[in-house]
């Protein structure tokens, strides 16, 4: 299956979810939000929101500073 990750093609298993992409790419879901086909996921839904063929989904990191 392939989705559109922040621009770019990218190949995962069917089945996957959203928490499975994360872990997928190393990134942890302290601090980023996920937009899939332009809609925000709420951090209690990770684990159930599956993905589909052709889905756009975009990661955004938090980053502190001051």
């Amino acid at each position: 299956m392939q989705i559109v990750l922040n621009g770019d093609k990218v190949e995962t298993s069917d089945g996957s979810t959203v928490e499975k992409l994360l872990l997928q790419l190393g990134i942890s879901r302290d601090r980023v939000a996920v937009e899939l086909n332009a809609d925000i996921v709420p951090k209690s839904d990770y684990e159930k929101q599956l993905l589909s063929d052709g889905d756009k989904i975009e990661i955004v990191h938090f980053v502190g500073g001051g």
